[in-house]
């Protein structure tokens, strides 16, 4: 199964359809988001073309191929008017003998980790940031933010295929990739090496 990986669209319609763009030429089967879809936060500055109606018509569409994780912005409100449930704390995903424990990041994190078994995955957004670390015994991957990237990284998404995670900035440009069994990417070295992100 080919995964689309992104998260924190804080209400943002342009890079909202920027990524659904990506899903459908990346030709993936799913599409899963980590949470932080409609509101842009208090201490978020409004994204681009913020307008949380037009990114739920545009999810919506897409709600049987749509796996979602709640993030610290989603409420009971926003399960309301979306097709696809969004108030799931985490999520298990089984790739080969890896478990990914997909998550929105604000609990569960590098510095407090679920409960995992050696070599598992914990996939989370919140950050902002892309990320690729190793933390107690287990891999920590975060696909950096569509709409609102910090830290000098690029609006970004990751691609799960065979095993192998891709980061990309929201044109489809690869900046990273990493597969279980290899060492980790240092992915604030790549994106500040490109100056074209």
């Amino acid at each position: 199964m080919k995964w689309l990986i992104a998260s924190d669209i804080h209400g943002s319609a342009h890079f909202c359809r920027l990524l659904t763009e990506r899903f459908a030429a990346e030709q993936a089967d799913r599409l899963l988001l980590l949470g932080d879809l409609l509101y842009h936060g208090p201490r978020n500055d409004l994204p681009a073309e913020y307008a949380p109606k037009t990114v739920i018509a545009l999810l919506n569409p897409l709600a049987d191929r749509i796996l979602c994780v709640r993030g610290n912005c989603e409420a009971e409100v926003d399960q309301m008017v979306l097709d696809f449930p969004v108030l799931a704390d985490y999520a298990l995903i089984s790739e080969g003998a890896v478990q990914i424990f997909a998550t929105h990041g604000h609990v569960y994190h590098a510095e407090n980790l679920p409960k995992l078994r050696q070599g598992d995955i914990l996939l989370y957004g919140h950050t902002h940031i892309p990320l690729c670390a190793e933390s107690g015994g287990h891999v920590c991957l975060n696909p950096g933010s569509v709409s609102i990237p910090k830290e000098g990284s690029p609006h970004s998404y990751m691609m799960l295929e065979n095993g192998v995670f891709t980061w990309k900035t929201i044109d489809g440009t690869v900046y990273g990739t990493w597969q279980p069994g290899t060492p980790c990417c240092d992915l604030r070295c790549v994106y500040h090496e490109k100056t074209d992100l």
